[in-house]
């Protein structure tokens, strides 16, 4: 089958490693366009995807939008089978739809109709979802609406990330998605609950602030979602903090305040329990254990934490799947 590929992330180049191993013929290859990369963001940087399809010998167009006539003039002139859609980060006009005779398939890091949007992983995670998944999509005009092809669940582990978790459902996806192409005659597709749909909208650096008058359980979650990236941040001494991994647990103590100072690290009061912090990121400098940042700032107990305005997750009933 002749299958084009759209991605970004290396959430996209797992599926894009996996079509190709699997002896498809992937005539093009779409992406976005480099973005500043490096330590200081000086050097344009290729995204994974076009690295993965460079190394594999792909063609590969790089446009901003596919409303640009020369995305939309490769992908017909490429004659795919189908398209496969992972986390390209760009909406496909509808037209664009319509051309291969299969349409496009998308690779979905939730189990669809919950969480539709660009966050799924990150706003499972805040939810406090128990499990996740992959859902293969056949794509239609509307965010994430489309038939279910094939779905898979995932368990959320106790300490897993947003990091970690990605990869996990990156090898997921790409398995699933090369046995929805074996098989995509076959496949009756599932209409989606529109009344069971919850939306996943992107992450923004705004919502990175701790509040350390939410549940501690709460912010474990924010700063296991928030690992790698943007961090989920305090403020001590005028110093803003990156939280790089902590634990909640049952004590207690004033919210914002530095219970106990040891080796295990620092523990701080919430609204509800405490936070254990293990690992912390000063500005500029790598992930520390917590407790050689006290040693080095010669922090004690009783000290406050500053919380970064409101609590920004989105409060959804735990509805555990």
């Amino acid at each position: 089958m002749r299958v084009a590929f759209a991605g970004t992330p290396p959430f996209a180049a797992t599926a894009l490693e996996a079509i190709f191993a699997s002896g498809h013929s992937v005539p093009l290859v779409l992406t976005q366009p480099d973005r500043p990369g490096g330590r200081r963001g000086l050097k344009l940087t290729p995204s994974a995807v076009a690295q993965t399809s460079e190394r594999l010998g792909l063609a590969t167009i790089k446009v901003a939008t596919l409303r640009e006539p020369a995305g939309e003039q490769a992908l017909r002139d490429a004659s795919p089978d189908v398209m496969v859609v992972a986390a390209y980060g760009l909406l496909l006009p509808p037209h664009i739809l319509t051309i291969p005779p299969h349409g496009c398939i998308n690779i979905h890091a939730s189990l669809l109709p919950r969480w539709r949007g660009a966050a799924p992983i990150q706003r499972a995670m805040l939810a406090g979802d128990q499990r996740t998944g992959i859902s293969i999509m056949q794509m239609d005009a509307g965010l994430d609406t489309g038939p279910v092809l094939l779905a898979e669940s995932l368990e959320i582990g106790k300490l897993d990330t947003a990091g970690t978790l990605t990869q996990s459902l990156a090898l997921l996806g790409a398995r699933l998605v090369v046995e929805a192409l074996a098989s995509l005659d076959h496949l009756r597709p599932c209409a989606q609950d529109a009344d069971a749909a919850t939306y996943a909208p992107k992450i923004t650096k705004g919502e990175a602030g701790i509040d350390w008058t939410q549940p501690a359980l709460a912010i474990e979650r924010k700063v296991r979602a928030f690992s790698p990236a943007p961090g989920a941040e305090t403020r001590y001494a005028g110093e803003i903090l990156k939280i790089r991994d902590a634990q909640s647990v049952a004590r207690s103590g004033p919210p914002s305040q530095v219970i106990e100072c040891d080796a295990d690290g620092l523990l701080v009061g919430c609204g509800n329990g405490a936070l254990l912090i293990k690992q912390v990121q000063r500005a500029g400098g790598k992930s520390m254990a917590a407790a050689d940042f006290a040693r080095g700032v010669r922090l004690i107990p009783g000290v406050l934490f500053e919380s970064l305005g409101p609590a920004h997750a989105i409060v959804i009933p735990n509805q555990l799947i």
